[in-house]
């Protein structure tokens, strides 16, 4: 077997579990499997994850770095807290809702494995405290750079997007409809950038100038 550096075979390895946890699901779904899969040794993947789980985490690490990379292309953060929210919810939701709904049925499967296995206990905690950290620093970032502030906490903005947007996806996982989904994300937003308020502030300089 040709040499392959071990960044580039654990790539190659998550890439595969991904395959067969769409096929079969993650119950089913073996270290053997998996090394059929990506065509390599059972031997040689046990050296790169010894268990499910860390390959699982592994998975779970390079969905949510598709996530990221998704949300943060060309975002224009000085642009504010709600454009922030409307056109990164936008291009996770057409990239990775529309465009991969199986991923997102892995990542809700993986979930309540996680929450039933006591081995991978941390796998939906890991999932949602990751997306929960990615919304709230990009809000608050947005909210530096275009010099707002908003009436809740960043914290309390992340979790509330999160779960706004996580609800529709399961609508959407149970009954695809692009139409209504387009509608009720659009609404969605309204009610988040609402309860948010971003509002410019005023420094003090500005205040003794009225």
């Amino acid at each position: 077997m040709a040499y392959v550096k071990a960044a580039d075979r654990e790539v190659q390895i998550v890439a595969a579990a991904r395959r067969v946890l769409a096929a079969v699901g993650v119950s089913a779904t073996t270290l053997r499997a998996v090394a059929a899969e990506a065509e390599i040794p059972l031997g040689t993947l046990h050296y790169v994850f010894p268990s499910k789980e860390k390959m699982l985490r592994a998975v779970i690490a390079a969905v949510i770095g598709e996530v990221v990379d998704t949300v943060r292309a060309d975002l224009q953060l000085d642009r504010g807290v709600e454009h922030a929210i409307r056109q990164g919810g936008t291009r996770v939701w057409d990239a990775l809702v529309e465009g991969d709904v199986g991923t997102q049925i892995m990542q809700y499967e993986l979930a309540m494995y996680s929450a039933r296995t006591q081995d991978s206990g941390g796998l939906a905690r890991l999932q949602y405290e990751q997306y929960t950290a990615l919304i709230t620093e990009l809000c608050e970032q947005a909210a530096d750079s275009a010099g707002e502030r908003c009436a809740v906490d960043f914290g309390t903005l992340g979790r509330l997007c999160l779960a706004v947007i996580d609800g529709l996806i399961v609508q959407y996982v149970a009954n695809p409809d692009p139409e209504r989904a387009e509608r009720d994300l659009d609404r969605a937003f309204d009610m988040v950038v609402a309860f948010a308020d971003p509002q410019p502030v005023v420094n003090a300089q500005a205040r003794r100038r009225r």
